[in-house]
């Protein structure tokens, strides 16, 4: 079997990079990729999982192999080695048995709302429309309502209707700016990107993430478009300061490390308004920030089966929404934004059922 030191300097190598491509793709340091090919020290989780981005590696696989050499680098030189191992792997198997989804900070209300929703989800997945047609009219009625909703979240006065003439058919609305017209465009095209990465079964990484945002700002903000930002921001009207913008790096990292650790852990509901929250709060962009954070929301939720969902930006719905968000970044408490989030998926399912 091959050692992790191994397994990275022949992923690096089939993929014909040197030590200096492999630092333009992952953002590690060449010396901490030549020790970890080495085998002279052990990767961090991030770094791991740039490597694994960067090779085109599943993450879930290589860390398998990490976890795996650093519980040996502990048990080695033990007296009883093996019987170690043996209780670890029963105390694993326990553990694993459990069902992930029990925890203390979820209460009934939500739990009950889950279990709906999974029965919806079961339910469209049973019914779903068999032909091709009828579900491409039904992706693209609810793609150009999500654009318009997502839109209208962050100011954008174009209509439902104006929505689709400029989306679908290429038509100029009088009145309205380039920008709100270049903002449908791009949130359309972002949605174009992320049903592609759902059919590649890609997972969340910092490359489609970045690139959903370069989508949305495409044309409206060349400079930081795609890219973190590199000034200190402030969110209108919410109590919430955003981290100072030398922490966003590493609050990015851990972004993806949590979405790896917890992507088989959480509902896929929970993790979908877990992983909208916390980009949000980081607000690692100068702009667009709330459209990727529920772009990425979405592909959690479809790569996990269910309906595209949809947050309403009439003002009503805005303004929960913000509350929504608010308590979790201002008192840690989650549970109103879990809510909000389940809401939108079930009424997504229910949509979806009522039109086959």
């Amino acid at each position: 079997m091959k050692s992790l030191a191994q397994i990275l300097q022949d992923a690096r190598e089939v993929k014909g990079l040197t030590l200096k491509d492999a630092v333009k793709h992952s953002g590690v340091d060449a010396g901490l990729i030549s020790k970890f090919e080495r085998g002279k020290r052990m990767p961090s989780a991030a770094n791991l999982m740039a490597l694994a981005e960067a090779y085109e590696l599943s993450f879930a696989e290589l860390k398998k192999q990490w976890l795996a050499e650093k519980v040996l680098d502990l048990v080695r030189y033990e007296v009883g080695a093996a019987e170690i191992l043996t209780l670890a792997e029963s105390r694993v198997e326990y553990l694993a048995g459990e069902k992930a989804l029990v925890m203390d900070k979820i209460p009934a209300s939500v739990q009950e709302k889950l279990e709906e929703i999974d029965q919806l989800k079961e339910q469209w997945q049973q019914r779903r429309p068999l032909g091709s047609t009828q579900l491409q009219k039904m992706k693209e009625y609810f793609n150009v309502a999500y654009t318009f909703e997502s839109n209208r979240i962050e100011g954008n006065t174009l209509t439902l209707q104006e929505t689709h003439l400029v989306v679908n058919e290429g038509i100029t609305i009088g009145g309205k700016s380039m920008r709100e017209h270049l903002e449908a465009i791009n949130h359309a095209e972002a949605v174009d990107y992320l049903e592609e990465l759902i059919r590649e079964k890609a997972d969340i990484y910092s490359r489609s993430l970045l690139e959903l945002h370069y989508l949305i700002l495409k044309g409206i903000d060349r400079e930081n478009a795609g890219k973190y930002r590199n000034v200190p921001v402030r969110i209108s009207g919410s109590e919430h300061v955003p981290p100072q913008p030398y922490l966003v790096d590493k609050m990015m990292e851990d972004y993806f490390v949590h979405y790896q650790e917890q992507k088989n852990v959480l509902h896929p509901v929970i993790l979908a308004a877990e992983m909208h929250e916390r980009l949000v709060s980081i607000h690692p962009f100068v702009d667009g920030n709330g459209r990727t954070s529920r772009l990425i929301m979405n592909l959690v939720l479809v790569g996990n089966g269910y309906t595209i969902a949809n947050l309403k930006g009439d003002q009503t719905s805005r303004l929960a929404y913000y509350k929504a968000l608010e308590a979790v970044q201002v008192h840690n408490d989650p549970v109103p934004f879990y809510h909000l989030v389940g809401d939108a998926v079930r009424d997504s399912l229910q949509q979806h059922l009522e039109m086959v």
